[in-house]
């Protein structure tokens, strides 16, 4: 790590063991499923960063266009000297908008994948010389508290990309719950969250037709062959997104195409012809009903942007 990044290592002690029991809890399952965090290799981060500039996925432009006409408000009601926690790191312009906004203190980046933790800070440490940089490696997921030595007197935590929606909504609250300790009293959560919307326009979001999505989903198996002991073999699997109405999410499976046994880490699985594993949610909100997810977690609603065609949300909240 280059001396101009502060890093602090913030993972469990044995993090192959956590992929390993996570993997094999997930396949163990009925019906099958892992959580979306395993996508976030190397790979899965380079892969999300394609997805993100594909033209069927409005949420990452859609965010950038509200956080550019919001910036200043936003800065003003962080308030001056305030420090800027990102959860997710990213040199995207979404995080740039708001440092050329509010110069904040210092800057604190998490991520799980060191890797692009590392590069992404490390851009924004050479681009932003007089910004004081910090990078954690850690599952954010998770409770956790800011780092020793970052200097957060008045942080404002940014979670873009209607992340959020990843969890179900009591994972949510619990989620938001994590953030509240986290935070000091009246600091600020700055969040993206995808609005309620037509099928049309969300299915094509997750099934570009360049087939990065695709790719992405299927890393999550390459990801095991690499990393774990196991046979699985990722051409036998295809993907699909579709959204779940009855639940307002978006849902992404790796369907098998045949009937077959995979061995992981010694342990057998069989994937009858058309089941599928669980790989993703994505929760799509109104603004009422976000509202009342944060409240129910300890946050106060201070002001919302929209874009003109209400797909997407950027809320403003405070921790009470």
């Amino acid at each position: 790590m280059p001396l101009s990044i502060r890093f602090h290592d913030q993972r469990s002690q044995n993090a192959e063991h956590s992929l390993r029991e996570t993997v094999l809890a997930g396949f163990a399952e009925r019906p099958k499923a892992t959580p979306p965090k395993l996508f976030y290799d190397r790979r899965g981060s380079e892969l999300f960063e394609q997805i993100c500039r594909q033209p069927e996925y409005y949420p990452t432009r859609t965010e950038e266009l509200i956080l550019a006409r919001a910036a200043r408000d936003i800065a003003g009601i962080a308030g001056r000297d305030a420090s800027l926690v990102e959860l997710g790191s990213g040199a995207s312009r979404k995080v740039r908008l708001l440092l050329e906004a509010m110069h904040p203190a210092s800057y604190l980046g998490i991520d799980i994948s060191e890797d692009f933790l590392c590069a992404s800070t490390q851009r924004l440490a050479d681009d932003y010389p007089w910004l004081e940089v910090h990078a954690a490696c850690a599952d954010f997921s998770r409770p956790m508290s800011l780092p020793d030595g970052f200097a957060g007197e008045h942080p404002l935590a940014f979670f873009p990309g209607s992340s959020i929606g990843n969890f179900d909504p009591r994972e949510a609250q619990a989620f938001l719950a994590n953030l509240h300790e986290l935070l000091p009293a009246k600091g600020g959560l700055l969040i993206g969250v995808d609005l309620v919307k037509d099928r049309s326009v969300l299915e094509a979001a997750y099934n570009d037709r360049a087939g990065v999505t695709a790719a992405f989903n299927l890393n999550l198996l390459e990801r095991i062959r690499r990393e774990l002991d196991s046979d699985i073999e990722p051409d036998s699997f295809v993907h699909r997104a579709f959204f779940n109405q009855a639940d307002s999410r978006i849902e992404m499976h790796l369907v098998s195409s045949r009937a077959q046994d995979v061995t992981i880490e010694g342990e057998r699985f069989h994937f009858a012809a058309g089941e599928s594993l669980h790989t993703e949610n994505s929760y799509k909100y109104s603004a009422e009903d976000f509202h009342a997810l944060a409240d129910g977690a300890g946050f106060r609603a201070l002001a919302m942007w929209t874009d003109p065609l209400a797909l997407f949300s950027v809320h403003y909240l405070q921790r009470e």
